[in-house]
């Protein structure tokens, strides 16, 4: 905070660069009295440290603005929509600003299993910023989409060239940095389909691996400690830990019980399954698209309806997500099973929809599957007694909530037709117990292993 310009005049005090000053003393003032000049001396003295104390209290708008980290994430047309949300989620919430920018001639792009996300902007107008990090998901076009775009090359090159930390997962390691030339003599991983097109002969398998400026990872079953990796290397180990926590990461311990099934029956469908995931403004992005991409992968027909009046909506870390169909078209048809994303407020919202709440009463009533994770399993399946004796788990913010919290502390749980999970960290593991239930335990296995993840 500078010192008023007026008063700094009047006492004869002439700033510099480093707020120094000197005494500008009048013609004659030679002939002024010693005590003059001590009074004056001290009173700029005095002054000084006014305005250095008023400094240190309050920052300038720029010295506090530096702490907030700058990301960018590209995306394109085949884009792995897992891998992008979590790293656009975890970064926001440990306070970053993330820029998605779309590497197409449209903000709208459709992902590898055809959730359509809306980028913030255009990778041409990101050319003139300087980012703390820029980071690439994989999946496939979407990675050769990243590397096809000369603006995202030259804006790589220059963060790699500045120093400043970069890095990619699954298949853009291999595709896009590699044939940039930005894994030269660096330690690297990518997904292992794609591993013998790193070059370097320092390739690892490591889930994450971090060489200097540059961190590479597996794929999608990797992507939340990849997003955590980077939150350590720019805010420190302690933000990345406070950062996990409330999304309900595995206890390095394993002491957790992973999934629990009470009063178990046969999920068993005559036809392609149909399943029904409903998102709202403020519904947790992560939750949502680990659903849609992992039982799209097990060949699931997955409509994602928005209860919003709108297809677009966003989510609670600010993701746009643009939906299959409104929620009033939706419910004119039958589900083999409804499944609920979780946040704040998604989950009051979806409580809210009449349509939804409908449709989810009709599906308990005839023994057919459903199932929410987070704070949707206390915020509507309890709220409309859709828990009524039956064993259910929640985000442990909200579990309090349920009737029954004996099994509150599984990170999924099974009771009949009804699944229910806890938060972020656990959505794979929630998505994957779906799969099994409806193809058998054989086929969550074959997903998850190309997920580069392990279960169960």
């Amino acid at each position: 905070m500078a010192c008023n310009a007026n008063m700094m005049h009047m006492l004869g005090v002439c700033r510099t660069a480093r707020l120094t000053s000197s005494i500008a003393l009048p013609l004659g003032a030679d002939k002024i009295g010693r005590g003059f000049y001590t009074s004056l001396s001290s009173r700029v003295k005095f002054t000084r440290k006014i305005c250095a104390s008023l400094a240190q209290a309050k920052p300038s708008a720029s010295g506090m603005a530096s702490t907030q980290k700058k990301v960018l994430v590209p995306i394109g047309f085949g884009t792995e929509e897992m891998e992008a949300v979590i790293l656009i989620d975890v970064l926001r919430r440990a306070g970053s600003d993330v820029t998605v920018a779309s590497v197409e001639t449209d903000l709208q792009i459709e992902a590898s299993r055809r959730v359509k996300l809306v980028a913030d902007r255009p990778i041409s107008a990101c050319t003139e910023e300087m980012f703390d990090l820029i980071v690439l998901p994989g999946g496939m076009p979407g990675s050769s989409r990243l590397r096809d775009s000369e603006i995202l090359e030259n804006i790589t090159k220059r963060q790699a060239a500045d120093g400043r930390l970069y890095g990619a997962i699954c298949a853009a390691p291999a595709v896009a940095l590699e044939t940039w030339g930005l894994l030269k003599g660096l330690r690297a991983t990518c997904h292992p389909s794609f591993i013998d097109k790193l070059s370097s002969s320092l390739t690892v398998g490591s889930r994450v691996q971090k060489d200097g400026i540059v961190t590479t990872s597996r794929g999608p079953g990797t992507a939340i400690e990849f997003a955590l990796s980077f939150i350590e290397q720019l805010y420190g180990k302690e933000k990345a830990e406070e950062v996990a926590k409330p999304m309900v990461m595995c206890t390095r311990d394993g002491s957790e019980v992973v999934k629990h099934e009470y009063n178990p029956v046969e999920w068993s469908f005559a036809k392609t399954p149909v399943v029904l995931v409903p998102i709202a403004n403020g519904s947790e992005e992560m939750e949502a698209v680990i659903i849609i991409d992992v039982l799209r992968r097990a060949n699931i027909h997955v409509v994602v309806a928005s209860v919003e009046e709108t297809l677009e909506i966003v989510a609670s870390r600010k993701v746009k997500i643009v939906a299959d169909k409104l929620i009033e078209e939706a419910a004119t048809s039958a589900y083999d099973l409804i499944v609920l994303p979780g946040g704040m407020p998604g989950a009051e919202r979806l409580s809210n929809t009449q349509s939804l709440t409908k449709l989810l009463r009709e599906q308990a009533e005839s023994k057919k599957a459903y199932g929410a994770i987070c704070a949707s399993p206390a915020v509507v399946l309890e709220a409309h007694g859709l828990l009524k004796e039956k064993k259910a788990t929640a985000h442990p913010a909200f579990s309090q909530k349920l009737a029954d919290q004996s099994a509150a502390d599984t990170r999924v749980v099974i009771d009949g037709n009804l699944i229910t999970s806890r938060g972020p960290g656990t959505a794979m593991e929630f998505a994957l117990a779906i799969v099994e239930k409806i193809f058998g335990q054989e086929k969550a296995i074959s997903i998850a292993e190309a997920m580069v993840f392990p279960y169960p």
